[in-house]
């Protein structure tokens, strides 16, 4: 009879390991399957945020779109039509006006979007931190007026480093001057290119600072763009320097600029 229960015992271990195993392999397919479906509906949501916020920027953004993607389906349908296969090169249109037609409103969607952060401290690095693949964007300024709450952005790439200021030009120079020494003495025959970003006469507008800096000369390579950053990581630039004469430990905030005054 124990022998019995033993064995009744064993069967109904067995059977609780075996249910425990499936269901934490349910578990795990039910978790890998909510990981795929969830990146489909993120890239969704995506879009129709992007679509959102460029109508609501441009209202004719939609009719524009809508347009390019039926011109570019009639005008290939035209084509397959007199050479005898209107249909293929219809669909073919519609495929390639659906590209158009969400290219133009990538583009119209960065336009509004640098026109809601323009003005904003910290605009220029936002502009900087769309240069994408072979660039690395330092995303904190590596100078900073206190005073005037001017800065200085840095980008390592192909052309060189790249430094890119916000305030105006004649104020934020010396800021730009300053990082030039540091980047010179750490890395000697880099070029050091000063791009002036903003509004004003002689800048670049900050949807054009992307196209301005892959516009530059190219000048040393991929693996030459790891080493100066590497070199550049070493230097601490984005702090303002201390005053001569100060003990760093015994400084202390000034309360009535905490004060607003």
């Amino acid at each position: 009879m124990a022998k019995k229960l033993d064995n009744s015992a064993q069967e109904q271990i067995r059977q609780l390991r075996q249910a425990q195993k499936d269901e934490k392999q349910a578990a795990k397919d039910a978790k890998k399957a909510a990981r795929k479906s969830g990146k489909g509906e993120g890239r969704w949501s995506q879009i129709k945020q992007v679509f959102k916020m460029t109508r609501k920027a441009e209202p004719k953004v939609p009719w524009i779109m809508l347009l390019i993607f039926l011109g570019s389906g009639v005008v290939l349908g035209a084509l397959g039509w007199l050479i005898g296969n209107w249909i293929t090169f219809g669909i073919l249109g519609l495929v390639i006006g659906l590209l158009l037609a969400v290219i133009y409103m990538n583009r119209r969607a960065e336009k509004a979007a640098f026109a809601q952060i323009e003005g904003r401290p910290g605009s220029s690095g936002a502009a900087l931190s769309t240069m994408g693949r072979g660039w690395i964007v330092r995303e904190e300024p590596v100078s900073v007026s206190p005073k005037h709450q001017d800065l200085v952005f840095m980008a390592i790439g192909k052309p060189g480093v790249v430094l890119v200021t916000e305030g105006p030009t004649a104020r934020v120079r010396p800021l730009a001057d300053g990082v030039k020494r540091n980047v010179t003495r750490a890395v000697k025959n880099v070029p050091i290119t000063v791009v002036n970003a903003g509004s004003q006469d002689g800048q670049i507008p900050l949807p054009k600072v992307r196209k301005e800096l892959k516009a530059l000369k190219k000048a040393i390579s991929r693996q030459e763009i790891k080493a100066v950053d590497q070199r550049l990581s070493t230097l601490n630039m984005s702090k303002p320097p201390i005053p001569k004469g100060i003990d760093p430990n015994r400084v202390r905030p000034n309360r009535k600029a905490l004060r607003g005054r």
